[in-house]
């Protein structure tokens, strides 16, 4: 056990973190998530007061379904990404990260005054509800298939939509979604059935899964970290995320500070890079080319599928896919190409 963004969080479980890793590509895993926050918005003027703070069209999707945005900064830096429930038509469940959710109630509460008075804030309410739930996410090629052996209605819902199923008399609800790279759901149950719920996922025979594991999951499929790959001075477009942003539907937060970046031209800008040897990667390591600094590592580690290491890193625009750097480790300088992203595809 961990401390992590105020929680008490399992890093690894007794088969440790490449046996729970391996698992998770080959089969299929369950992690405690619940440090996750939830925030409530509900009202007549909540889509509203989500559109006018974050930067995805919530008309692209519909109730019933689960949408990939960021919430920004007013200079553009990413305050956080987040998954969006749409539980029902006056109903969201915002999902921030662990640390973030205080931040994330004000700013959704600030936005519900909207944009040219769009909303309005008695229309609208935002309550933090993380406490009431556990988030209990099972994800792998295989994931679907065992827990429809003891939660059929759960493993059945659509990748990227939610909704309401019953575990033995409660409701509780699940999403087709995910931070691993491959298939899998994520089920949110009232905190007093966290317990048999946990218990169920484990007789179907899935495997638990720490945090350690989460990570170079999350690594090897190139999906971004709030604090490494997102957040103060790291914008969307610098991220390579500029599908989450709609130019198109209006204001938001930080949409003139992004706009104007775009305008200029968007550096540093996030690469993958493969490392030869095992000896992982680390945060912070200088990216140099012929001897000359172009960038910094954001994230890196060992990857169990590829047998060598892997990291993402900021770096100058110009340096393209198949240029060869070198990541220095503290005087050990390590060889690494720029490639594509990510690194390994679901086993699917």
């Amino acid at each position: 056990m961990v401390p992590f963004g105020g929680w008490d969080m399992p890093l690894s479980y007794l088969a440790g973190t490449l046996a729970e890793h391996r698992a998770c590509r080959s089969a299929a895993v369950v992690f405690d998530v619940s440090h996750l926050g939830t925030v409530r918005v509900e009202g007549p003027g909540a889509f509203d007061a989500l559109q006018a703070a974050l930067t995805n069209d919530l008309n692209k999707i519909e109730p019933g379904r689960c949408q990939y945005t960021h919430l920004l900064d007013p200079d553009g830096s990413v305050a956080d990404d987040i998954i969006v429930w749409w539980r029902g038509a006056e109903v969201f469940d915002v999902m921030p990260n662990a640390s973030n959710t205080d931040g994330v109630t004000r700013a959704l509460l600030g936005a519900a005054s909207g944009f040219d008075g769009e909303a309005d804030s008695g229309t609208v309410s935002a309550a933090d509800v993380t406490a009431t739930r556990a988030i209990i996410a099972v994800q792998g090629p295989q994931a679907r298939a065992l827990l429809a052996t003891v939660m059929p209605e759960a493993a059945a819902v659509g990748r990227f939509r939610v909704m309401e199923f019953d575990f033995d008399g409660t409701t509780c609800v699940v999403a087709g979604t995910g931070y691993t790279g491959e298939d899998g759901l994520e089920l949110a149950v009232p905190s007093e059935r966290a317990n048999d719920v946990w218990r169920a996922v484990l007789s179907c025979g899935i495997e638990p899964a720490g945090l350690g594991a989460r990570d170079t999951l999350r690594l090897e499929a190139g999906l971004p970290l709030h604090g490494h790959e997102l957040g103060p001075g790291i914008t969307t477009l610098n991220a390579g995320l500029e599908w989450v942003v709609s130019w198109t539907k209006g204001e938001f937060v930080g949409r003139e500070a992004l706009a104007a970046q775009k305008e200029a031209g968007v550096t540093p800008v996030l690469r993958g890079l493969s490392v030869e040897g095992k000896r992982p990667p680390r945060a912070d390591m200088d990216v140099l080319r012929d001897g000359v600094s172009v960038g910094t590592v954001s994230s890196g580690n060992y990857s169990p599928v590829l047998d060598h290491g892997i990291a993402m890193a900021f770096v100058l625009p110009e340096l393209q896919i198949g240029d060869e750097v070198e990541l220095d480790a503290r005087g050990t300088m390590l060889a690494a190409t720029v490639v594509e992203m990510p690194f390994v595809t679901k086993a699917t």
